[in-house]
């Protein structure tokens, strides 16, 4: 009785947790907080990263990219849901399904890629410091920042196609919160094996490598840090280091436990959970993380603030 009789057949309706609707309202509060905070935080790391300028380095425009792909990221899907959990009707258009699985999978596919590039970034840091300005230079940081996304979008559209391509005979019921490729593969009416192996192969590619990568590099600066002899500089190293695998963990597990799998084992409350956790959890918390864990980032929001301020009540 949720879905309107004026809906289109070509929406799709997605249940969510409708076969549970007490939990709509708590979890509409959950999802609106989240959201808050994750516009919040955000917004924050950009423009302190941006603006104040000791913070003017390829490690802060690096968090400053990762803050603006994790506020579309959230953007992409929180407001869908927070309608479909409080309206009358559970629907997504055709067109606005095809651009959130496209959106969604481009900024997941950037991410793990830019995880990777600020792991570099650390091992050049801390294992090439010398040189390091040399090996990060601005321009360098762009051209990789840019391949970055051209990298990510271009991952999405071969898998959004392959997705959106598969024959699903009329089903439209999808059993999840918002567009997302293995919901979507569950409807088909075709074999799939080989949009399987097709689509783990791609996410293989995007999140193994990236992690496997990631990993590899912090064996180095681990090697490194060891080596430091001032404990100050250590544990500062320590402490950048463990922001970054704290973020990097958070997101790589879940993502890989939803997509290193056929969907046709796709577990429906599993992928549920998973996918609230790097949709809304992992980007809620991510400029948290760097925000409570670093000095510098923590020092900048303290002068920005006081500026504020002292320009408020002059």
């Amino acid at each position: 009785m949720w879905v309107s009789n004026q809906s289109s057949l070509d929406d799709f309706i997605l249940l969510g947790f409708s076969d549970q609707s007490w939990l709509e309202t708590p979890l509409f509060v959950i999802f609106l907080v989240a959201y808050i905070f994750a516009l919040f935080g955000n917004i924050s790391i950009i423009l302190v990263s941006r603006l104040d300028p000791q913070l003017d380095s390829p490690m802060y425009f690096f968090v400053s990219n990762l803050s603006f792909l994790d506020l579309c990221f959230t953007t992409s899907t929180v407001p869908q849901m927070l309608v479909n959990l409080r309206g009358p009707e559970k629907t997504i258009s055709y067109g606005g399904c095809v651009a959130q699985l496209y959106i969604f999978l481009a900024l997941g596919s950037t991410e793990c890629i830019l995880l990777a590039i600020m792991a570099f970034d650390r091992y050049a840091a801390i294992c090439k410091p010398l040189r390091y300005p040399i090996i990060m230079n601005q321009r360098r940081c762009i051209h990789m920042a840019s391949g970055t996304w051209i990298s990510g979008f271009a991952n999405s559209l071969v898998q959004s196609t392959l997705t959106v391509l598969t024959p699903r005979c009329g089903q439209r019921v999808m059993d999840h919160f918002f567009c997302e490729v293995p919901a979507l593969l569950k409807l088909a009416c075709t074999d799939i094996h080989v949009n399987e192996a097709e689509l783990n192969v791609l996410a293989a590619l995007i999140l193994l490598v990236p992690l496997s990568l990631i990993l590899g590099t912090y064996v180095f600066i681990a090697r490194a840090v060891m080596r430091i002899c001032s404990t100050e500089s250590r544990w500062k190293a320590f402490n950048t280091c463990a922001s970054h695998l704290l973020v990097v963990s958070l997101f790589f597990f879940t993502a890989i436990s939803m997509y290193v799998q056929p969907p046709s084992s796709y577990s429906r409350d599993r992928g549920k959970i998973m996918a609230l956790f790097y949709g809304i959890v992992t980007p809620t918390l991510n400029p948290f993380i760097y925000t409570l864990r670093n000095k510098d980032v923590k020092a900048a929001l303290r002068r920005a603030l006081t500026k504020e301020f002292w320009v408020r009540t002059r």
